[in-house]
């Protein structure tokens, strides 16, 4: 017996998307995506299937979704090989050996023209922030890092740079908190410099992977010489081991300015999302049953005019 698919129903859609009049072509492939991405690991029968359908739709859908659907599976660390190579991202087979070590000067020219040039200014909806940021958090130290790679070349638009008057005072302040270890004063640096929720500064600032933090500090412009000052002070569980500040002094070497900017943009994406989900309600939908609600209550104790004389008096009534 067979397992069921992992996109029941998929293939009888794509048959009536050809139909004349109806085009819910470039719905199917978001669809697709984001249930592919929302699982951690898929099976071979999964893969294929999603393989099967995706293929057959990339080539048919507007250039906005292909460019979304690029977006959200050039960082995803799970897509299939072919599918990347259909979208035109980088393999994932090399990257360990990007991170660990510099990458040849041969293969420049290839890189270069595979950038999606066309489609570098593709804003992030709020949605889509907080799942980029979420999946960051919860990936484990190889995950982040084939995350960081992707975003290189990912058709994602960066946050703006700091300007480099207030970058310098930022990272000299950011400099003497991590020699003092005052995790507190670092953070409200971070916080206030990137534009970030103190919730969102501590989370960088405390996580043990250190990759966060690297991309902070990328994005504030800090030279590598003081982002290793800072890993050996700032936290004694990644100053004391020679390994991980080796390990994050090399993705720092190597993680592209571009890549740790659209980091930011995504953790300042999620935390618009947060606000939106938390005021809305208040300030829309609650307001406006308490506006329906307030007259109901308030006449269910209350008698009809006239109603209220007539039983005073008594003499209006019909046994008046």
């Amino acid at each position: 017996m067979t397992a069921p698919p992992m996109f029941p129903g998929f293939d009888g859609l794509l048959t009536l998307s050809r139909r004349d009049g109806v085009d819910i072509r470039p719905t199917l492939l978001r669809v697709l995506t984001d249930l592919y991405v929302q699982a951690s690991t898929h099976s071979a029968e999964e893969e294929q299937h999603f393989v099967e359908l995706t293929s057959r739709l990339i080539d048919q859908v507007d250039d906005a979704t292909r460019a979304a659907v690029r977006a959200r599976l050039s960082i995803y660390p799970r897509t299939p090989a072919a599918i990347m190579s259909k979208l035109r991202l980088h393999s994932l087979a090399p990257q360990p050996r990007a991170i660990s070590t510099a990458p040849p000067s041969s293969p420049a020219p290839p890189a270069a023209e595979t950038k999606p040039r066309t489609i570098t200014t593709l804003s992030m909806e709020s949605r889509d922030a907080a799942e980029i940021s979420e999946m960051f958090f919860t990936a484990n130290a190889r995950d982040r890092a084939l995350i960081l790679h992707n975003l290189a070349t990912a058709p994602l638009r960066p946050s703006p740079r700091i300007h480099p008057s207030r970058a310098a005072r930022a990272i000299e302040t950011l400099h003497m908190a991590a020699f003092a270890v005052d995790v507190d004063n670092f953070t409200a640096e971070l916080s206030e410099t990137l534009i970030l929720p103190a919730r969102i500064a501590e989370r960088v600032v405390k996580d043990p992977g250190g990759e966060p933090l690297a991309c902070a500090a990328k994005a504030v412009g800090m030279p590598s010489r003081i982002f290793q000052q800072v890993l050996l002070f700032l936290d004694p569980a990644i100053g004391t081991s020679v390994i991980a500040v080796y390990r994050l002094s090399r993705l720092y070497d190597l993680l592209d300015d571009r890549s740790a900017r659209i980091m930011l943009a995504a953790w300042r994406g999620a935390t618009m999302t947060e606000a939106q989900a938390k005021y809305r309600p208040t300030l829309y939908d609650d307001e406006r049953h308490r506006a329906r609600m307030a007259p109901t209550q308030g006449r269910s104790g209350v008698a009809q005019p006239g109603a209220s004389f007539r039983r005073g008096t008594g003499r209006d009534g019909p046994g008046g």
